[in-house]
């Protein structure tokens, strides 16, 4: 095994064990909740257990690592941040948004358990996510701060409004301009919230939170991008979803904006920029700077 293969194998290692730690920290959480109906309990799992990339959880461990914070301190957050992620994409697949039937390889959870156990499935999300981190961290400063950054990521300013902005310009003329803030809220905005939580449990200074922060918002915008390439060059088996289905509901994306050779351009430059931000950490950021590779050359 040559050494770059060695240094992959390692990366690989590192962002499993961090996507397990979150899969058993989501279980311990999820399996104390008392009083709750036995359906709504069952669709929230489905959702949770589907699988996924674990990609922001995995953003706030490494963020906080490198800090030097501990997996184990960056743990409610993560677990958090990844409930959010969860209830949005039980949201964005209901008939009213996106309108899917498959997610993650699986029949979606409305088609499962019906659109208003769907929808009170990923509000239970939501409440609990918060309700994790008020429990789980100690220090109430840090729980102010960190409610305060998945709020607001989350939010009518970052991941709603984003998707927002995205259902309302269906087959509307667009520009690069109105794509990036699209895109910035609905995805580089939790990114962002990811990386500055992960810093912020770490007791990070303001810059590291700061710089952190614009790598993550980067990040998301360069994943955005490559996840719209995807959906019209990949297949819906290697995705676990649908593709082509931007085009079908005329979402703008860039790769309709500009075409595929320019989109990808536009997703390396991104991810230089994303680079960039790390140089503050040197070599403690090096998990991050392996997650950005892994995210631009994913095919999946």
């Amino acid at each position: 095994m040559t050494t770059i293969e060695s240094i992959q194998k390692l990366f690989n290692e590192q962002y499993q064990a961090a996507a397990s730690a979150v899969d058993a920290a989501m279980e311990s959480y999820l399996q104390s909740l008392t009083d709750v109906p036995e359906r709504l309990t069952e669709a929230i799992v489905y959702s949770v257990r589907a699988g996924g990339k674990r990609l922001r959880p995995a953003m706030v461990i490494f963020s906080c690592q490198a800090c030097q914070g501990t997996t184990d301190a960056a743990l409610p957050a993560a677990a958090a941040i990844e409930m959010i992620h969860t209830f949005s994409l039980i949201h964005d697949d209901l008939p009213a948004m996106d309108d899917d039937d498959l997610r993650r390889g699986l029949p979606t959870n409305h088609k499962v358990f019906g659109e208003g156990m769907a929808i009170l499935a990923g509000d239970a999300l939501v409440t609990y996510a918060f309700e994790t981190i008020a429990r789980k961290v100690e220090d109430p400063a840090i729980v102010k701060s960190l409610i305060c950054e998945l709020a607001f990521g989350s939010g009518a300013a970052g991941m709603i409004g984003g998707q927002v902005a995205d259902i309302t310009h269906e087959h509307a003329e667009g520009s690069t301009e109105l794509v990036d803030r699209i895109h910035t809220q609905k995805t580089a905005m939790l990114f962002r919230a990811a990386c500055r939580m992960g810093a912020i449990i770490a007791s990070a200074g303001q810059e590291k939170i700061d710089a952190l922060g614009r790598y993550g918002l980067k990040l998301g915008l360069a994943f955005q991008i490559i996840d719209d390439l995807l959906d019209v060059t990949s297949t819906p088996e290697a995705m676990g979803k649908n593709t082509q289905k931007d085009t079908d509901a005329g979402k703008l994306t860039y790769p309709a904006l500009v075409g595929l050779d320019e989109s990808r351009l536009l997703a390396d430059k991104y991810m230089t920029e994303a680079f960039a931000e790390l140089e503050l950490l040197g070599e403690a950021g090096e998990r991050l700077r392996k997650l950005a590779t892994m995210l631009s050359e994913r095919k999946t």
